[in-house]
């Protein structure tokens, strides 16, 4: 994996210590019943994770001089619908898998019962957070429409939407649009999601700041799976942690598919470009959001 420049190395070390503490504290103990399906949870969860979602959050509040500490609890949820995501994806209903981030998938490690299961308590715990977090300083109101974006970004609107469609779409050619429109949701729907949780605990942000930032997690959701396509063709299996190839053998498609490499590449910095223009009313807030971009479109894993 590319090394980010050290900035956002510091700043990307210190909210993955920051939520995984956060995180031990809200998954269950695995000395406490039912133990194997803790046990999964928390194999689900500290596997090696890059924890970008929870870092994007924490960029954004940065950016909107938000007190990290009080980000945790959002960081947690978006990580832990991530987690519940992967390890469904993996199952041989769905994608197949048998590695993930080098390490058995967890329907290997355990079994496929017990990995239906832990993906489905990763789920409910997020909105478990959400919804009684102390350290989320909001109104009710302001904590229910943060439930609410969660809900939206992980159903059949969002995440789960774009998953379906990718299953329907295997061995069909896409269009642009229509490939675009498939990463929006199965990808970026839960990366937008991540900032706009951290913009509802910023205090006087105005529409226009929202969309702005909200354009920019578009941005780097599309430019995310770009660089996921590419590095699937590109790299190989100890690098990603995962199979190398598995979206051309499952004949998915895929942005190098339909733009050739070079296409997929320059679309990638296109959006980038895009991503950064969104944030320049920010100045010098918005410095690990705009790294953040950056290193989306370098990563080797």
């Amino acid at each position: 994996m590319m090394k980010p420049d050290e900035p956002l190395k510091n700043f990307m070390q210190s909210a993955q210590k920051r939520v995984d503490k956060a995180l031990d504290g809200w998954l269950p103990p695995t000395n406490r019943v039912p133990y194997r399906l803790h046990e999964a949870m928390r194999y689900s969860v500290f596997n090696g994770g890059k924890r970008m979602r929870p870092i994007l959050t924490y960029g954004t509040g940065q950016a909107l001089n938000v007190d990290l500490s009080l980000l945790n609890g959002p960081a947690c949820a978006v990580e832990l619908i991530h987690a519940y995501s992967l390890v469904h994806d993996d199952l041989p209903a769905m994608d197949d898998d048998e590695l993930r981030r080098g390490k058995p998938t967890c329907h290997v490690a355990y079994d496929e019962a017990t990995a239906i299961l832990a993906g489905d308590a990763l789920q409910t715990l997020a909105f478990q957070v959400l919804a009684s977090d102390p350290s989320l300083p909001v109104a009710a109101g302001t904590r229910i429409d943060m439930i609410n974006i969660l809900v939206e970004a992980s159903g059949s609107h969002g995440m789960v939407g774009g998953q379906a469609i990718d299953l329907d779409s295997v061995g069909t050619r896409l269009d642009l649009p229509s490939l675009e429109n498939m990463h929006i949701h199965k990808t970026g729907a839960l990366i937008r999601a991540s900032v706009r949780l951290a913009s509802c605990v910023a205090e006087g942000v105005d529409a226009d700041t929202v969309n702005r930032l909200d354009h920019y997690a578009k941005c780097i959701g599309l430019s995310f799976q770009i660089q996921d396509d590419i590095l699937d063709e590109e790299s190989d299996t100890q690098t990603l942690g995962k199979t190398q190839g598995k979206d051309r053998n499952h004949n998915k498609p895929t942005y190098p598919g339909l733009l050739g490499m070079s296409g997929a590449k320059r679309k990638a910095l296109d959006l980038n470009e895009e991503a950064l223009d969104s944030l320049s009313v920010f100045g010098g807030r918005a410095e690990i959001l705009r790294a953040i971009s950056v290193y989306i479109i370098q990563r080797r894993n």
